[in-house]
C-alpha cells in the first residue's frame, strides 16, 4: 500500500487499482480497505479506484487524535492523491464522513453514499444517545470486546452470531479497531440528519438504501436525500445493510458514468 500524510502528520495507507476517472471508496465502522476490495475489483475496469485504511485501522496511523475534523483531513489527503476530478463513494458511516468532508469544502462533484446510519426522530435520537453513552463507558473501561459487541448488536447481529465470532481470528482484528467506533459515533452527531450543515453539499449526490433494510434506515436515507441540494434517492431491491458488491457496482458505475465519458474524451 502507498501512504500519504494527513494534515496532522498521521500516515494514511491507501491502495490504487484500475485505470480511468479517480474514485475514492470510504469504508464504514470496523472496516479497513480490504473490506472494500470486492467492490473495488468490480469498479476497477472503468475507474482508478482508491481504497484506504481510515485512521486507526489497518496500516494507517492514529496517535489517539481521532475526530471528525481529523478524518475529514484524512479523506481530503486521499482525494488529493487520487487527482483532479475525483468522485467519492461512502459506505455506512463512511458515507457520513464523505458528506461531512464535502460540506466542509472538499471539491467533489459526484458523491454516492449507502445507508449512512442516521437515526432521526425522537426514538432514534434517544437510541443514539444511549448507545453513545454506553460505547464511551466501555471504551473508557478498556472493554474493547464489549464495544465490538455493542456495535454488532446495533447493526442487527444476533448474540449467538457474535459469540461465534469471538472464537474466530477476525475478533482480534475487530478489537484492535474498537477505539475507532468513537470516531464513527462522532460522525453521526446526535443521530439527526444535519440539514443545515448539509445545505453546503454542492455535489450531485446519490443516496442509496436496500429494499430489505429496516423501515427506519430506509426513511433516514430518504430524509437525507431530501436535505441535500442536489440529492436523489435510489432503493436496491432485495438488498439489506450488507449490500452485495455485484449489485451495488453497476449502480455506482452508472451514476459516475459521466466522468468515465469525459475521461475517455480527454485521453
Amino acid at each position: 500500500m502507498d501512504r500519504i500524510l494527513s494534515a496532522d502528520g498521521t500516515p494514511i495507507a491507501y491502495r490504487r487499482q484500475g485505470d480511468g476517472p479517480p474514485l475514492v471508496l470510504v469504508g464504514g465502522a470496523l472496516s479497513a480497505s480490504a473490506a472494500d476490495a470486492p467492490l473495488a475489483a468490480l469498479l476497477a475496469p472503468r475507474f482508478m479506484v482508491l481504497t484506504y485504511d481510515r485512521r486507526g485501522r489497518g496500516a494507517s496511523g492514529d496517535a489517539g487524535r481521532g475526530s471528525v475534523a481529523r478524518e475529514v483531513e484524512d479523506l481530503t489527503a486521499v482525494v488529493g492523491a487520487a487527482g483532479a476530478g475525483a468522485s467519492v463513494f461512502g459506505m455506512s458511516s463512511g458515507g457520513a464522513l464523505a458528506l461531512e468532508a464535502v460540506a466542509a469544502g472538499l471539491p467533489v462533484e459526484l458523491l454516492a453514499v449507502y445507508e449512512p446510519p442516521y437515526t432521526p426522530g425522537a426514538s432514534g435520537l434517544l437510541f443514539k444517545a444511549r448507545c453513545t453513552a454506553r460505547l464511551h463507558r466501555l471504551l473508557a473501561a478498556g472493554d474493547r470486546g464489549g464495544a465490538v459487541e455493542l456495535f454488532l448488536s446495533m447493526t442487527g447481529v444476533a448474540e449467538e452470531t457474535a459469540a461465534r465470532m469471538r472464537r474466530t481470528p477476525l475478533w482480534t482484528e475487530l478489537e484492535a479497531m474498537a477505539h475507532t467506533l468513537a470516531y464513527d459515533d462522532a460522525l453521526l452527531g446526535d443521530g439527526a440528519v444535519p440539514v443545515e450543515r448539509f445545505a453546503a453539499v454542492a455535489a450531485r449526490t446519490l443516496v442509496i438504501c436496500g429494499g430489505f433494510s429496516s423501515p427506519p434506515a430506509r426513511a433516514a436515507t430518504r430524509a437525507l436525500a431530501e436535505a441535500l441540494p442536489r440529492g436523489r434517492h435510489r432503493t436496491l431491491t432485495g438488498q439489506m445493510r450488507e449490500v452485495a458488491p455485484q449489485v451495488l457496482a453497476p449502480v455506482l458505475a452508472e451514476f459516475f458514468a459521466k466522468d468515465v465519458y469525459a475521461y475517455r474524451q480527454a485521453s
